[in-house]
Protein backbone atom coordinates (compact mmCIF):
# COMPACT_ATOMS: atom_id res chain seq x y z
CA UNK A 1 0.00 0.00 0.00
CA UNK A 2 1.45 3.07 -1.15
CA UNK A 3 1.88 6.57 1.76
CA UNK A 4 -1.30 8.40 -0.05
CA UNK A 5 -3.26 5.29 0.44
CA UNK A 6 -2.20 4.88 4.03
CA UNK A 7 -2.89 8.92 4.80
CA UNK A 8 -6.52 8.50 3.34
CA UNK A 9 -6.89 5.51 5.15
CA UNK A 10 -6.13 7.11 8.20
CA UNK A 11 -8.41 10.13 7.35
CA UNK A 12 -11.81 7.85 6.68
CA UNK A 13 -11.02 5.83 9.99
CA UNK A 14 -13.59 7.23 13.07
CA UNK A 15 -12.32 8.91 15.60
CA UNK A 16 -12.26 7.47 19.33
CA UNK A 17 -12.93 9.42 22.12
CA UNK A 18 -15.30 12.87 22.91
CA UNK A 19 -14.22 15.93 22.41
CA UNK A 20 -12.11 17.37 25.88
CA UNK A 21 -13.94 20.80 25.14
CA UNK A 22 -17.43 18.99 25.28
CA UNK A 23 -17.01 17.95 28.18
CA UNK A 24 -15.69 20.65 30.06
CA UNK A 25 -18.22 22.75 28.60
CA UNK A 26 -21.37 20.23 30.11
CA UNK A 27 -19.54 20.15 33.36
CA UNK A 28 -19.16 23.92 33.27
CA UNK A 29 -23.47 24.21 32.80
CA UNK A 30 -24.21 21.49 35.40
CA UNK A 31 -21.72 23.79 37.76
CA UNK A 32 -23.53 26.71 36.85
CA UNK A 33 -26.78 25.18 37.16
CA UNK A 34 -25.97 23.81 41.03
CA UNK A 35 -25.01 27.40 41.61
CA UNK A 36 -28.04 28.89 40.55
CA UNK A 37 -30.26 26.74 42.17
CA UNK A 38 -27.93 26.80 45.32
CA UNK A 39 -28.68 30.42 45.60
CA UNK A 40 -32.29 30.79 44.76
CA UNK A 41 -32.54 28.18 47.70
CA UNK A 42 -30.58 29.92 50.19
CA UNK A 43 -29.32 32.95 49.29
CA UNK A 44 -31.96 34.67 47.11
CA UNK A 45 -34.85 36.60 48.54
CA UNK A 46 -37.58 34.37 46.42
CA UNK A 47 -37.80 31.31 48.40
CA UNK A 48 -38.15 32.69 52.11
CA UNK A 49 -40.52 32.31 54.89
CA UNK A 50 -42.89 35.41 54.32
CA UNK A 51 -46.05 33.56 55.93
CA UNK A 52 -46.82 31.21 58.93
CA UNK A 53 -50.14 29.64 58.18
CA UNK A 54 -51.61 27.37 61.42
CA UNK A 55 -54.99 25.62 61.10
CA UNK A 56 -56.62 23.11 63.11
CA UNK A 57 -56.85 25.86 65.97
CA UNK A 58 -60.11 26.15 67.98
CA UNK A 59 -58.65 26.91 71.31
CA UNK A 60 -55.34 28.12 71.32
CA UNK A 61 -54.23 31.56 69.69
CA UNK A 62 -52.90 30.99 66.22
CA UNK A 63 -49.96 33.55 67.57
CA UNK A 64 -48.83 31.60 70.15
CA UNK A 65 -48.52 28.78 67.87
CA UNK A 66 -46.58 31.16 65.80
CA UNK A 67 -44.44 32.31 68.66
CA UNK A 68 -43.56 29.08 69.54
CA UNK A 69 -42.39 27.28 66.13
CA UNK A 70 -40.13 30.47 66.29
CA UNK A 71 -39.26 31.11 62.63
CA UNK A 72 -38.02 34.44 61.59
CA UNK A 73 -39.50 35.98 58.40
CA UNK A 74 -37.43 36.00 55.92
CA UNK A 75 -35.72 32.34 56.36
CA UNK A 76 -34.94 30.61 53.48
CA UNK A 77 -37.84 27.62 53.47
CA UNK A 78 -34.92 25.05 53.09
CA UNK A 79 -32.86 25.85 56.40
CA UNK A 80 -36.24 25.45 58.30
CA UNK A 81 -35.73 22.39 60.81
CA UNK A 82 -39.12 21.09 60.49
CA UNK A 83 -38.79 18.55 63.25
CA UNK A 84 -37.60 20.75 65.98
CA UNK A 85 -40.46 23.66 64.55
CA UNK A 86 -42.91 20.51 65.19
CA UNK A 87 -41.16 20.01 68.89
CA UNK A 88 -41.78 23.58 69.58
CA UNK A 89 -45.50 23.79 68.41
CA UNK A 90 -45.99 20.72 70.80
CA UNK A 91 -45.18 22.35 73.43
CA UNK A 92 -47.85 23.99 73.89
CA UNK A 93 -50.11 22.43 76.89
CA UNK A 94 -53.29 22.24 74.71
CA UNK A 95 -51.23 20.83 71.45
CA UNK A 96 -51.54 17.42 71.33
CA UNK A 97 -49.73 17.19 67.81
CA UNK A 98 -48.46 18.96 64.94
CA UNK A 99 -46.92 18.74 61.62
CA UNK A 100 -45.26 21.07 60.09
CA UNK A 101 -44.39 21.44 56.09
CA UNK A 102 -42.98 23.94 53.51
CA UNK A 103 -45.36 25.70 50.75
CA UNK A 104 -43.71 26.82 48.34
CA UNK A 105 -42.83 29.34 47.72
CA UNK A 106 -42.63 31.23 50.76
CA UNK A 107 -45.21 29.75 53.41
CA UNK A 108 -44.51 27.85 56.44
CA UNK A 109 -47.46 25.71 56.86
CA UNK A 110 -48.53 24.04 60.82
CA UNK A 111 -51.40 21.95 61.17
CA UNK A 112 -52.17 21.42 64.80
CA UNK A 113 -54.25 18.56 66.57
CA UNK A 114 -55.45 20.38 69.93
CA UNK A 115 -56.07 18.28 73.03
CA UNK A 116 -59.73 17.30 73.52
CA UNK A 117 -61.51 17.24 76.91
CA UNK A 118 -62.85 13.76 77.38
CA UNK A 119 -63.41 13.64 81.64
CA UNK A 120 -64.45 16.12 83.89
CA UNK A 121 -62.62 15.48 87.58
CA UNK A 122 -63.98 17.71 90.55
CA UNK A 123 -61.59 20.12 91.68
CA UNK A 124 -62.87 22.29 94.74
CA UNK A 125 -66.17 23.69 93.83
CA UNK A 126 -65.17 23.38 90.06
CA UNK A 127 -64.91 20.98 87.69
CA UNK A 128 -61.86 20.51 85.73
CA UNK A 129 -62.03 19.11 81.79
CA UNK A 130 -59.14 16.72 81.16
CA UNK A 131 -57.76 15.02 78.36
CA UNK A 132 -56.25 11.25 78.76
CA UNK A 133 -53.66 12.76 79.67
CA UNK A 134 -55.09 14.40 82.42
CA UNK A 135 -53.85 18.02 80.98
CA UNK A 136 -55.91 20.81 81.81
CA UNK A 137 -58.46 21.76 79.00
CA UNK A 138 -60.97 24.17 81.05
CA UNK A 139 -62.81 24.78 83.77
CA UNK A 140 -66.11 24.18 84.40
CA UNK A 141 -68.43 26.12 87.50
CA UNK A 142 -71.41 23.61 86.72
CA UNK A 143 -71.18 19.71 86.38
CA UNK A 144 -70.36 18.77 82.72
CA UNK A 145 -73.22 17.14 80.84
CA UNK A 146 -71.25 15.76 77.68
CA UNK A 147 -68.08 14.34 79.88
CA UNK A 148 -67.73 12.04 82.49
CA UNK A 149 -66.76 12.81 85.96
CA UNK A 150 -64.21 10.68 86.76
CA UNK A 151 -62.78 10.48 90.75
CA UNK A 152 -59.00 9.40 90.98
CA UNK A 153 -56.36 9.66 93.67
CA UNK A 154 -52.68 11.94 93.30
CA UNK A 155 -51.86 14.47 90.53
CA UNK A 156 -54.31 14.88 87.78
CA UNK A 157 -52.06 15.18 84.73
CA UNK A 158 -49.95 12.26 84.05
CA UNK A 159 -52.05 10.37 86.59
CA UNK A 160 -53.00 6.57 85.38
CA UNK A 161 -56.30 6.26 86.36
CA UNK A 162 -57.18 9.01 84.42
CA UNK A 163 -55.92 7.44 81.75
CA UNK A 164 -57.54 4.12 82.14
CA UNK A 165 -60.86 6.20 82.41
CA UNK A 166 -60.26 8.07 79.39
CA UNK A 167 -59.62 5.10 77.53
CA UNK A 168 -63.11 3.30 78.76
CA UNK A 169 -64.87 6.51 77.40
CA UNK A 170 -63.54 6.28 74.10
CA UNK A 171 -64.52 2.61 74.07
CA UNK A 172 -67.71 2.81 75.40
CA UNK A 173 -70.74 3.52 73.06
CA UNK A 174 -72.08 6.77 72.94
CA UNK A 175 -75.54 5.95 74.46
CA UNK A 176 -73.50 4.60 78.06
CA UNK A 177 -71.89 7.60 77.69
CA UNK A 178 -74.72 9.31 78.18
CA UNK A 179 -76.27 7.25 80.94
CA UNK A 180 -72.25 7.74 82.81
CA UNK A 181 -72.41 9.58 86.13
CA UNK A 182 -69.21 8.69 87.75
CA UNK A 183 -66.23 6.37 87.13
CA UNK A 184 -64.83 5.51 90.24
CA UNK A 185 -60.61 5.24 89.57
CA UNK A 186 -59.06 5.59 92.66
CA UNK A 187 -58.52 1.97 93.39
CA UNK A 188 -57.11 1.40 89.61
CA UNK A 189 -57.53 -2.36 90.01
CA UNK A 190 -61.30 -2.12 90.97
CA UNK A 191 -63.07 0.71 88.57
CA UNK A 192 -66.43 0.81 88.87
CA UNK A 193 -68.92 2.68 86.74
CA UNK A 194 -71.83 4.45 88.17
CA UNK A 195 -75.34 4.73 86.15
CA UNK A 196 -77.64 7.67 86.18
CA UNK A 197 -80.61 4.85 86.62
CA UNK A 198 -79.13 3.02 89.53
CA UNK A 199 -76.80 0.34 87.84
CA UNK A 200 -73.11 0.04 88.41
CA UNK A 201 -70.63 -1.40 86.49
CA UNK A 202 -67.55 -3.33 87.71
CA UNK A 203 -64.83 -2.80 85.46
CA UNK A 204 -61.99 -4.28 87.42
CA UNK A 205 -58.74 -3.49 85.85
CA UNK A 206 -57.52 -0.88 83.30
CA UNK A 207 -56.48 -4.07 80.68
CA UNK A 208 -58.73 -5.50 78.00
CA UNK A 209 -60.81 -1.95 77.52
CA UNK A 210 -62.04 -3.39 74.01
CA UNK A 211 -63.47 -6.99 74.92
CA UNK A 212 -64.86 -5.33 78.33
CA UNK A 213 -66.63 -2.73 76.15
CA UNK A 214 -68.20 -5.01 73.78
CA UNK A 215 -69.75 -7.24 76.61
CA UNK A 216 -71.00 -4.35 78.47
CA UNK A 217 -72.95 -3.55 75.07
CA UNK A 218 -74.37 -7.15 75.10
CA UNK A 219 -75.12 -7.04 78.66
CA UNK A 220 -76.97 -3.67 78.21
CA UNK A 221 -78.92 -4.87 75.03
CA UNK A 222 -80.06 -8.13 76.26
CA UNK A 223 -80.58 -6.83 80.60
CA UNK A 224 -81.27 -2.89 80.37
CA UNK A 225 -80.13 -1.21 83.53
CA UNK A 226 -82.27 -0.49 86.28
CA UNK A 227 -82.18 0.16 90.02
CA UNK A 228 -79.73 -1.74 91.93
CA UNK A 229 -78.22 -3.95 88.48
CA UNK A 230 -74.45 -4.71 88.49
CA UNK A 231 -72.98 -5.30 85.61
CA UNK A 232 -69.70 -7.49 86.09
CA UNK A 233 -67.38 -6.95 83.41
CA UNK A 234 -63.60 -7.37 85.36
CA UNK A 235 -63.22 -10.72 83.85
CA UNK A 236 -64.69 -10.40 79.55
CA UNK A 237 -65.13 -14.54 79.51
CA UNK A 238 -66.82 -14.54 82.56
CA UNK A 239 -68.99 -11.68 82.85
CA UNK A 240 -72.08 -11.66 84.37
CA UNK A 241 -75.20 -9.91 85.55
CA UNK A 242 -76.72 -9.85 89.10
Amino acid sequence: MSADQGGAADEAAPRGGSDPWKFAFAALMVVALVCVVTWVMLGSRLLVVRDVAVTGLDRVPSQDVVAAVDVATGTPLVRVDLEQSRERAESLSLVEEATVRRGWPATLEVEVVERQPLLAIRVGEEYRLVDGDGVRIEDSRTRPGTHPVVRVTGEIEGNDAVRAAADIVEAAPGSLIAQIQLIDATDAGAITIALGNGSLVEWGTPEATADKSAILRVLLREHPPQEGRVYDVGTPDLAIVR
